[in-house]
């Protein structure tokens, strides 16, 4: 039995800012941002969205381009690490927007940005087991990547949400069974406590983190593959390599180290042609955490302009703390067709442009969102009063 992806949809804020302009706002060369972080745009969500609104958007784009009817998901998993509840997943939320029925097994996976690659690997196991009978499980990455106006963090802020369907029918890419390699290891060097809307962390620890993970899962992929030596750069077997991506750069410095293990003398002579179309689409939203590998797939299969089909492409998922996997897919007849069929680019054009005093309104209003008194959640009658976007797309 082959199992993938049969279908991918992505949701992006209708807002974003300019690096450039949010550089010279803040007294700093426009080129540390955007050369700097390999980032150009980063996506700012209005006050009316969050990860749910994000989660939903995606996940209808991928069942309708599927075609796929409600009654068909038999799973539902949200990998997120920016949650509007400490208890109800959001995963319930978009049970009730999409109309899923109630024999439909749904939670929220956590483990920083790795959080989405674990639901997806259960996924894949649930279907070929046979758990699934015949039903399909819709596999949804989403979140606010925040960070405090005017700290080191702030350009590499983000937003965004990248949904999966995973069945028995994968029309995009065949996930290939076996053929994984795990690392994780307790590490601080990303965190974000119960008392912080912001998150926490150690910048250049975390890059060595985020190396030293590559490394352990790439090994460890190698191993499981089982068809290590030949001759030539391992990494040479992918037509492509997908990175988990929270800024452009950080896939350089990626490439750089996996080519270098394989003992390439010349590590970045292959990025353009390995790792360049996946980062079309993430260098004009910026960081969304749990989906950053993902929109970088889709960035791939939208951008690459040679044909795919039959090809093998290798994904590495980092989430901090930390746990990482390598794996790897083969690309399907017409799945570039499919995805580019989204018009995911046309929709990122789209978007309006934030003045930084606009942005810095908007970051300040989002600041108080969450400082309703418990007393008024608590009513009989409460319940998630959903967004504009939930108003927009699931009118009742």
């Amino acid at each position: 039995m082959q199992v993938g992806l049969e279908a991918i949809g992505v949701a992006v804020p209708d807002t974003y800012v300019e690096l450039a302009d949010l550089a010279m706002a803040r007294g700093v060369a426009p080129g540390k941002y955007v050369d700097g972080l390999g980032v150009t745009r980063m996506g700012v969500p209005l006050v009316d969205e969050d990860t749910v609104t994000l989660a939903a958007r995606a996940a209808r784009m991928a069942l309708e381009s599927a075609r796929c009817s409600p009654d068909d998901i038999g799973l539902l998993v949200v990998g997120t690490e920016t949650a509007v509840d400490h208890s109800k997943p959001v995963a319930s939320y978009v049970q009730g927007l999409l109309g899923l029925s109630t024999r439909c097994r749904i939670f929220e996976t956590k483990h920083a940005c790795y959080g989405g690659t674990a639901a997806l690997q259960l996924a894949l196991d649930w279907v070929r087991s046979g758990s699934a009978k015949g039903r399909k499980a819709l596999i949804v990455c989403s979140d606010i990547a925040r960070y405090g106006v005017g700290t080191p963090g702030e350009p590499t802020q983000g937003a965004g949400a990248v949904a999966m369907l995973v069945s028995d029918h994968p029309a995009l890419v065949v996930l290939e069974a076996g053929k994984t390699g795990v690392y994780s290891k307790d590490v601080m060097d990303f965190w974000r406590p119960l008392y912080s809307k912001d998150a926490l962390v150690d910048g250049h620890y975390s890059v060595q983190c985020y190396l030293d993970a590559l490394e352990g899962a790439y090994r460890s992929y190698q191993e499981a593959a089982g068809d290590a030596g030949g001759e030539g750069a391992y990494s040479d077997r992918f037509a492509a390599l997908v990175y988990h991506v929270p800024y452009g750069k950080m896939s350089r410095k990626a490439h750089r180290h996996l080519r270098t293990l394989d003992g390439d003398a010349a590590p970045d002579a292959s990025f353009d042609r390995l790792v360049g179309h996946s980062l079309v689409m993430p260098s004009q939203v910026g960081n969304i955490y749990t989906g950053s590998m993902y929109l970088a797939l889709a960035s791939l299969l939208s951008s690459a302009p040679e044909d795919l089909t039959g090809k093998r492409v290798g994904l590495f998922s980092y989430g901090s703390g930390s746990c990482a996997e390598f794996f790897s897919g083969v690309v399907q007849d017409g799945a570039q067709a499919r995805v580019k069929a989204l018009g995911l680019e046309a929709r990122l054009a789209r978007r309006r442009a934030l003045s930084i005093p606009e942005y810095e309104d908007v970051m300040r209003a989002r600041e108080h969102l969450d400082e309703r008194p418990a007393a008024d959640a608590a009513g009989s009658g409460f319940r998630y009063q959903g967004t504009r976007d939930h108003k927009r797309i699931y009118a009742t």
